[in-house]
């Protein structure tokens, strides 16, 4: 027995929720598919369980992609107030932390409850867990083959995410699909990651697991045509297997492969400068001097990576080797050995190449009906809530064109 809808979305994360409630306010008829058991997983454990739902700086500045000016339609038209209007609406608590990222006071729960709400509040039909297992398109409608049976459409919008954090769920769905409808995708690979290093010069900081401190970080170059730069002052977190933490997941988008990360250990301190000049008036021992400005055992690590021992007075060192210290902190230049992969990664890099979509609708060019919405498409957001406010602004693009 086959059913008919205007709408078919498939995946009900935070870009088919929004796309699928806009739609069936908007009149159409929506059916709303997805293959797991628990609504919305990757809303539900973001942000510590408060869900970082936006971010009051959301712009295209703050986003990736190999067609950077795509978001600019969907973002401006879609604001981080509109959503928080929104969150208003069905009065859930929320609060700013620091760089305009909003979370909820309570629980990330309340930002699916509002999602479904919405969808609800259309008439959306649910079909949950249902898998997908084909899609054709034939005689000017889409045929799904389901566990529910074939459902056909006139529309499809795939809004089934990246392949970050399979253990939720996440597959290659859209993008095989974005393939049998000859679309090209820009090759996906983890973003928002935590790096890998090894080999002889990381083992002075394999025992610094835990240290936490601020730096900055850069990585890439400005020059060039396609070049990628990035450069971000956050937290770093040394662990077990390398380095994490804000600093790192940000930087990470912007990592190519084989190319080093540039950090400062001590961004508000020339450290060379400061132990030259300083010389004649310090009289601790280093390990205890760099202690005040930096955790002891990062100091520790840096002092046996240069191969100072930690009890040398500063005055019995030549300036060449404060310098060579200070460069290790100012401007320690390391090349990762790779990342945590898409089981740590907050997010997919790459997908389907927005060249091949309308920026106001985000359906493809080549094939009507078809749309493509959120972290299945090449555009993808800072840490900070900028991801989010991707899969609002492009969810309601789609349902207001639908």
């Amino acid at each position: 027995m086959s059913e008919h809808f205007d709408v078919a979305v498939i995946g009900a994360g935070a870009a088919g929720m929004m796309c699928a409630a806009v739609a069936a306010q908007r009149g159409r008829r929506v059916v709303l598919i997805d293959h797991a058991e628990k609504l919305a997983e990757k809303i539900r454990i973001s942000g510590g369980g408060r869900c970082n739902f936006t971010n009051v700086n959301a712009g295209p500045a703050n986003y990736l992609s190999e067609n950077p000016h795509f978001c600019r339609s969907a973002l401006a038209r879609y604001t981080p107030q509109d959503f928080l209007g929104l969150v208003r609406k069905y009065r859930i608590a929320w609060h700013e932390k620091h760089k305009g990222q909003l979370f909820c006071d309570d629980s990330s729960e309340q930002i699916i409850a509002m999602l479904r709400a919405e969808c609800d509040a259309g008439g959306v039909q649910w079909r949950m867990p249902c898998k997908v297992k084909s899609v054709e398109h034939t005689g000017g409608e889409f045929v799904l083959g389901t566990d529910a049976g074939a459902l056909h459409a006139a529309n499809v919008v795939v809004a089934t995410g990246g392949l970050s954090i399979p253990r939720i769920g996440a597959t290659d769905f859209g993008f095989r699909l974005a393939k049998q409808f000859g679309l090209k995708l820009i090759e996906p690979r983890p973003g928002l990651v935590p790096l890998t290093f090894d080999g002889p010069g990381w083992t002075p900081f394999v025992p610094l697991a835990g240290v936490a401190l601020e730096v900055d970080v850069e990585t890439g170059s400005r020059k060039g045509k396609g070049a990628r730069y990035g450069h971000f002052r956050e937290d770093l977190l040394f662990t077990h297997r390398g380095l994490s933490g804000p600093a790192i997941l940000q930087i990470s988008s912007f990592w190519e492969p084989g190319t080093p990360l540039t950090l400062n250990l001590l961004p508000e301190l020339d450290l060379a400068m400061e132990l030259i000049e300083g010389k004649r008036t310090f009289k601790k021992q280093i390990d205890n001097l760099l202690a005040q400005w930096m955790p002891a055992r990062l100091a520790e690590g840096l002092l046996a990576a240069a191969g100072i021992a930690p009890d040398a007075r500063v005055a019995d060192l030549p300036d060449a080797r404060l310098r060579a210290l200070g460069d290790a902190a100012n401007r320690w230049a390391i090349v990762p050995s790779g990342s945590e992969g898409y089981r740590k990664a907050e997010v997919t890099l790459g997908g389907v190449d927005t060249r091949a979509l309308s920026q106001q609708s985000m359906m493809a060019n080549a094939v009507p009906g078809l749309y493509f919405v959120g972290e299945a498409v090449d555009v993808t957001g800072w840490l900070g809530g900028y991801n989010f406010q991707w899969a609002w602004a492009s969810g309601v693009a789609a349902g207001l064109a639908l």
